[in-house]
């Protein structure tokens, strides 16, 4: 009589394969895709939480009673926002819980940061019309 239940030993390297089919996948993803949704995804963020933040090329009050009110951040004008160093200000002091949030953004421009933007990018193109020599 046969057996028609798979053994561990059979089961495990159906795993194996398995998985090692889905990391030949994963790899046929282009890093310009990758570092293309590193860079949007993050930026459609910012853009979207600037958006409530500003009427033309004005600040709207709620703003600024925000920064006034709920961040109350020193030696910094409301009025005047500088968006990397108000964002890394208001992380590390007011919202330092919310670090995951601020985590997947770090990690998403730290893969462009060590890897690059991609060949999908302005970068990309600056660099094959003006190649530099090192060394």
């Amino acid at each position: 009589m046969t057996n028609s239940f798979p053994t561990a030993a059979h089961s495990g390297s159906d795993l194996v394969r398995i998985i090692q089919r889905l990391i030949a996948v994963m790899d046929c993803i282009p890093y310009w895709f990758i570092a293309l949704a590193a860079r949007a995804f993050p930026a459609a963020v910012f853009w979207q939480s600037g958006e409530t933040k500003v009427a033309g090329w004005h600040l709207k009050p709620s703003a600024i009673a925000l920064f006034q009110n709920e961040y109350q951040l020193p030696l910094i004008d409301p009025t005047i926002l500088a968006l990397l160093f108000m964002t890394m200000v208001i992380e590390t002091f007011v919202y330092p819980g919310a670090w995951p949030t601020h985590g997947v953004w770090a990690t998403c421009f730290l893969v462009v940061i060590a890897r690059g933007p991609g060949a999908f990018s302005l970068d990309h193109l600056i660099a094959r019309q003006y190649p530099t020599k090192v060394c």
